[in-house]
């Protein structure tokens, strides 16, 4: 039987997500009109800066990126910052100057682009519209640069012929944040509130943030969510808490609804694997720490969604789980339990611990069963193949490509409660600015304001909220209790849980025979001594190891990888060396194996060992698993390369 692979992605750009069959198939539908150029000019004109009596510069917008010339006082032989690439924006605002005489609109826009040394830095350039007589003219045109801008960075088509004008926007996309601060190093709601909050206000996108309390708190948060006022599920943190919120959801009754309710990922964890596949779909340069976090904030300010596989687990007790990321046993899931203790190092946990099993190297009795893929590997296999094993099916993958409690404790809402900022004041301004919210449509714009003398500049929305938008005293009753803001410091450390909770819903594994009956025909079998066993669906294994560098989030394969007995040491690690990079596959390594499937069973026959699902620990013992093609929604922005225009 061939699996059928989707012809195109499915993606849908901030807005109001499909509820029926027929939303989803014209959310699927291309678009009528012909793809843009990335060089095709769709708004030209001159404005001038901030402050008045700054140059002057044309301005050019185009699919890809925002060109910037300047004309006065005399152009650059090499200019500086003339290229601003759409990947790199959060968003854009307009704004008014508070002094009545002046007649001019501005126009900013938020970006993050590389420095010399890689790193991202967040930098605003505001322009002065002041071509026309009157302000309400001055307004117009900021508002049709600010609306395309917008319609760029969303993905929603801009008309032919007709004016672009703020009704093209829809009203603002609503996520619910989820914050787990014991994520990492703990640094999670301090890294949320100086970057995450900051650009998705920029990119005018709309929030309420929960920080969780408990082990499986947010699962229980899911359970019991009105969905349809949100568009979508974001966790801040590692990959633990969107394995609470995807199995919340499929233990809802309308579970069959409910897992298709766009969830992401913002990175704050240790491992931050997804996050890492984010980063390569999206494009960018591999990333670690607070350079992937910006990275993957801008993928969601750009709005986008991907199918996501979700692979049901039987456990030994007859009990499921669901897992976006990996099912492993021996080496792997080894150093993921014993490095918890390490777990204020943050990602250096597992350097250590690798050192560590290293050390201390264990092999495992076992037999893995799986349920070949009918399909070729989607690149094709390197020159050095793996060996065939006696009962194994080998396909070298290719080269990577270039309950009781009260739902509520702490929330963070951007319409009611915008977090705490210093008075904004422009520079000899005897007037202070006021305290801008999180959404009033102008962030904090201090390092943009001119000298003495300079009016300062009020946000000037592009859209009051439409009929329909939630409002503070309209929204689901997660936000009902008393807010608070989470503690700056001396948080007490986590409970490490020994086992995961399980999932009683979900779609039926029509592949599966009951575990421990004989399975069908048409599996491969093999049995022997294992370093490590690996059934991985995505790409990563962690933000900078890439175990599977062919595989797609929609592709309806787990890839399995093993290692068997016999391996050195140093031949160990320069596996996992290589896995930084993608290219342990063309190491040659004869005790390395790999299988696509679309099932497996793994039967541990040594009396004790670990087993993890997306890094925790189950019960030990025989379990099996199935793929769900495209069972979840994943946002992950726009795929390609971002790069410079040709």
């Amino acid at each position: 039987m061939k699996i059928q692979r989707p012809e195109q992605e499915l993606t849908w750009s901030w807005g109001r997500r499909p509820r029926s069959a027929l939303d989803r198939v014209k959310a699927m539908a291309p678009p009528p009109p012909p793809p843009l150029t990335p060089s095709t000019p769709l708004l030209h004109g001159e404005f001038g800066s901030y402050p008045a009596r700054g140059p002057r510069f044309a301005l050019t917008l185009t699919p890809q990126a925002l060109h910037i010339q300047r004309l006065r006082p005399k152009p650059e032989a090499r200019p500086r910052g003339g290229l601003v690439l759409l990947a790199e924006v959060s968003g854009c605002c307009t704004l008014r100057s508070r002094s009545p005489s002046d007649s001019a609109a501005y126009f900013c826009i938020y970006t993050y682009p590389r420095g010399r040394r890689g790193g991202r830095r967040r930098a605003a350039r505001t322009f002065r519209a002041d071509g026309a007589a009157t302000y309400e003219e001055n307004r117009a045109e900021a508002q049709r640069w600010a609306t395309a801008l917008t319609c760029l960075l969303r993905g929603l088509p801009l008309p032919g012929d007709g004016e672009i004008t703020p009704d093209l926007l829809p009203r603002p996309p609503r996520l619910l944040l989820l914050v787990n601060p014991f994520g990492g190093r703990g640094l999670a709601w301090q890294w949320c509130k100086n970057h995450v909050l900051p650009m998705i206000s920029e990119a005018g996108l709309s929030f309420n943030l929960i920080q969780t309390e408990r082990h499986n708190h947010a699962r229980e948060l899911v359970q019991g969510l009105s969905l349809s006022e949100w568009d979508g599920i974001v966790t801040v943190s590692g990959d633990g808490l969107l394995y609470e919120v995807l199995n919340g959801l499929l233990e809802r009754p309308d579970w069959e609804e409910a897992v298709k309710t766009p969830v992401g990922i913002l990175p704050c964890g240790s491992g931050n694997a997804l996050a890492g596949a984010v980063n390569q779909h999206g494009g960018f340069e591999p990333a670690l720490g607070i350079d992937l976090l910006l990275n993957c904030s801008l993928l969601l300010c750009r709005g986008g969604s991907h199918p996501l596989d979700l692979l049901s687990v039987t456990l030994a007790s007859g009990s499921r789980c669901f897992s976006f990321l990996s099912v492993a046993w021996g080496f792997v899931s080894d150093v993921d339990i014993q490095s918890e203790r390490f777990r204020a190092l943050g990602s250096a946990r597992f350097t250590l611990g690798t050192v560590l099993g290293l050390a201390t190297l264990h092999t495992y009795r076992g037999r893995l069963s799986y349920l070949p893929a009918m399909v070729e590997p989607a690149s094709p296999a390197p020159a050095h193949g793996l060996p065939r094993a006696k009962s194994e099916l080998t396909l070298a993958p290719g080269p990577a490509p270039p309950v009781a409690h009260s739902p509520l404790h702490r929330s963070v809402s951007d319409l009611p409660l915008p977090l705490p900022q210093p008075a904004l004041t422009s520079p000899g301004s005897p007037e202070p600015l006021p305290i801008l919210s999180l959404n009033g449509g102008g962030p904090e714009l201090a390092g943009d304001w001119g000298g003495a003398g300079d009016a300062p500049l009020s946000p000037d929305p592009l859209l009051p909220s439409p009929p329909g938008s939630p409002k503070a005293a309209q929204l689901s009753p997660i936000t009902e209790g008393a807010s608070e803001m989470p503690a700056p410091s001396g948080l007490p450390a986590p409970t490490p849980v020994a086992r995961v909770a399980i999932s009683a819903g979900g779609p039926p594994d029509h592949l599966l025979p009951p575990l421990g009956t004989p399975l069908p025909p048409g599996w491969v079998t093999m049995e022997g001594d294992f370093v490590l066993i690996l059934a991985i669906s995505p790409s990563h294994l962690g933000a900078d190891l890439v175990a599977a560098p062919h595989a797609r989030f929609d592709d309806g394969l787990v890839h399995l990888c093993w290692v068997r007995g016999g391996i050195s040491r140093a031949a160990l690690l320069r596996l996992f060396l290589a896995m930084e990079r993608g290219s342990h596959f063309s190491l040659g390594c004869p005790q390395l194996g790999y299988a696509a499937a679309r099932a497996f069973r793994l039967e541990p026959l040594t009396p004790r060992g670990v087993l993890t699902v997306d890094g925790e620990q189950v019960e030990y013992g025989p379990l099996q698993a199935q793929v769900h093609p495209g069972l979840g929604t994943l946002l992950t922005g726009p795929s390609g390369c971002p790069g410079r225009e040709p």
